[in-house]
């Protein structure tokens, strides 16, 4: 792979120094698009938008912030879907990525940008484990590391969970090995029973109970031809990943977090993480089942803090660092001093 394109946006203003910047990672699906409204190139508002802005816990008034869209992606940095060297999109052709290979490319976009040391490097489930990555391989580039919902290496489950959403798109006959683009259709239901696989992980079982139960959809019945309320919500969020998604890059994403191991390189988790510097805050999920707060609580114990990590109590489960600002925000507060 050629030079590496890589799409971010910016809020707020850099010191001189750079000792404002705070560098925000986003998860699988995610983009730059932290936070602000829908616009072109951004049909839906900032994803975080509560957590980043003026007055907000990732005060733009303090902090100059940044956030990346991810390599693999497919929202302007470099992914499968983009051309190579020969005119055509990478495809089959997209090498493997992993975490460490995210951050490198994230540490030469904070030289591009002239900033040296991040005052925080913030993220959660996939972004958080972006966050740890980056403060074990570039320790003296990070203050503070705030790392949410991750822990320290892949769990089998989360492992298992990948590969049953990777063999959903592989699978679909519009796949083509990987190089559908020059096709009309491209392997859309495969990438929604995907979404719809890792949607289910996101949530916890009780959230979904009391939202859904057994309800039919409407005023249908699953008896006679009619479906329950909880499909009709995993095909609306299917639906929505195909309209803005690229399948191949949830196949490289997805790959690029089962590889996550913070020992690789180095002599297992308990020696990388000896290396961190950082003030590290370690924030998890009471009801998150994709990364169980026992994953916290092991990082937790692997860098010396065993005692030390905020708990989210919420129903939501995994995606509840996206949805309970309230908690989430008194957590990053409290983190960067605020």
């Amino acid at each position: 792979m050629g030079e590496v394109t890589v799409a971010y946006e910016t809020w707020g203003k850099l010191n001189e120094d750079a000792s404002n910047a705070i560098l925000v990672l986003h998860a699988l699906s995610g983009d730059s698009h932290v936070s602000g409204p829908a616009e072109a190139g951004h049909p839906n508002p900032g994803w975080w938008g509560p957590m980043v802005g003026r007055d907000a816990p990732i005060d733009t008034n303090r902090f100059f912030v940044v956030c990346p869209n991810v390599l693999g992606g497919c929202q302007g940095t470099t992914g499968p879907s983009s051309w190579a060297a020969d005119g055509r999109p990478y495809g089959s052709r997209f090498p493997v990525v992993t975490v460490k290979d995210q951050v490198v490319v994230e540490r030469a976009l904070g030289y591009q940008l002239g900033i040296d040391t991040w005052y925080a490097v913030v993220g959660g489930s996939m972004g958080g484990m972006r966050a740890m990555q980056w403060a074990v391989d570039f320790p003296a580039n990070v203050e503070r590391a705030i790392v949410i919902a991750a822990g320290a290496v892949a769990s089998a489950e989360q492992i298992a969970l990948c590969w049953l959403q990777s063999q959903a798109i592989r699978l679909d006959p519009d796949f083509c090995n990987g190089d559908y683009y020059d096709s009309a259709r491209g392997p859309v239901a495969g990438l929604a029973i995907a979404r719809g696989i890792g949607h289910l992980s996101y949530r916890s079982e009780v959230e979904l109970q009391r939202r859904f139960s057994n309800n039919s959809q409407d005023h249908g019945t699953p008896l006679n031809s009619g479906r329950y309320a909880v499909e009709s919500y995993l095909e609306h969020h299917g639906e929505k990943i195909t309209s803005r998604f690229d399948a191949n890059s949830y196949l490289v994403l997805s790959q690029a977090m089962s590889h996550y191991d913070l020992g690789r390189g180095y002599a297992g988790a308990r020696e990388a993480l000896s290396r961190v510097r950082a003030q590290v805050t370690i924030a998890g999920i009471a009801s998150d089942r994709l990364y169980p707060l026992r994953l916290q609580w092991e990082l937790a114990d692997l860098l010396g803090c065993a005692d030390d990590v905020q708990v989210i109590d919420s129903i939501v489960g995994h995606d509840a660092f996206l949805v309970e600002h309230l908690a989430m925000g008194t957590v990053i507060r409290r983190a960067l001093g605020s």
